[in-house]
């Protein structure tokens, strides 16, 4: 195994790009997490590719992370390196109407390109806190739409280490799913396929959508969005508020008394707060109602991925 230094990382993504010992806490929305052994952001797709490939060789952990939009680190940190797609790997391009990404691109941005351009079917994103790499990932979606029904190929770094393009009909998207949920494949970038409109109404969709999204989620709060998925034939939020636990804390962790769908930061919350919460209202909406729970928000660190 090669030995980690700052040499190693900057031979591959050129100076300014690397950090050691970095707190999570600055790098996700939810402002909890311990310390990455190593933090580095690259610039361009080739630098990407040829860090994966050597930290693949060298059998050195690795985690790919976008916005940190939905992500709860553990207080002990990562022993590993984190890699961030960020502004070094935002490009938006419109062509047409596809418009091109690069996988650090957050949704708002391409939403705002696709605005301007005058296309209309990106609107759904454009209040989505997250990068387009986690979008593909996960087949985010709000309001009725969903990635995939735009996303028409993805052109992705493959466990092998070569780059590949898939399309659409390869990317198997579902309920907060896509092949790259757990087959090892890395999201670079994506092609967007949308419809021309009239640019005013675009405008005022993404304005209403961005009012109904202020006025019923806790923005104004650190959180990782929607804290659960959405059991079939359920609202996550209801069953929650059902089971009596709007407010319900742990620590500095709390369920949102604005959509119990949500647990926020509410000041100095731990990843054992938030994960303990977790357990708490899985087994009190478990009780009420015989609904499990699954979490949305993804786990990195010490931290087991299942709860119960």
């Amino acid at each position: 195994m090669a030995e980690l230094d700052r040499n190693f990382f900057e031979k591959i993504v050129g100076a300014g790009c690397v950090l050691q010992d970095e707190p999570m806490a600055r790098h996700t929305t939810f402002r909890i997490g311990g310390p990455a052994d190593w933090f580095v952001t690259p610039r361009t797709i080739d630098e990407t590719a040829a860090l994966v490939r050597a930290l693949r060789r060298d059998g050195i952990a690795f985690f790919i992370m976008g916005n940190g939009s939905d992500l709860l680190v553990s207080d002990a940190g990562f022993r590993g390196v984190v890699i961030q797609f960020g502004r070094g790997m935002s490009d938006v391009k419109v062509d047409g109407t596809t418009v091109h990404a690069e996988a650090g691109a957050r949704l708002s941005k391409i939403a705002a390109a696709a605005a301007d351009a005058s296309l209309t079917g990106f609107e759904f994103a454009g209040g989505i806190p997250g990068t387009l790499g986690g979008a593909c990932i996960m087949n985010a979606g709000a309001y009725g739409g969903e990635m995939k029904q735009v996303v028409s190929s993805v052109t992705c770094l493959t466990a092998d280490g070569e780059v590949r393009v898939i399309p659409a009909d390869e990317l198997d998207f579902g309920y907060r799913h896509s092949r790259f949920s757990a087959n090892g494949e890395i999201v670079l970038s994506a092609e967007i396929s949308l419809k021309p409109g009239i640019r005013s109404e675009i405008r005022a969709k993404m304005d209403d959508l961005m009012q109904r999204r202020k006025s019923k989620q806790p923005l104004e709060m650190p959180s990782a969005g929607s804290t659960f998925k959405r059991p079939e034939g359920y609202f996550a939020g209801k069953l929650i508020m059902d089971a009596g636990l709007r407010g319900y804390t742990v620590g500095g962790a709390q369920v949102s008394e604005k959509h119990c769908g949500f647990v926020v930061n509410k000041g100095g919350a731990t990843a054992a707060d938030v994960l303990q919460l977790i357990r708490d209202v899985q087994a009190r909406v478990y009780q009420q109602s015989g609904v499990r729970l699954e979490p949305e928000v993804r786990f990195l660190g010490d931290i087991p991925e299942k709860t119960e």
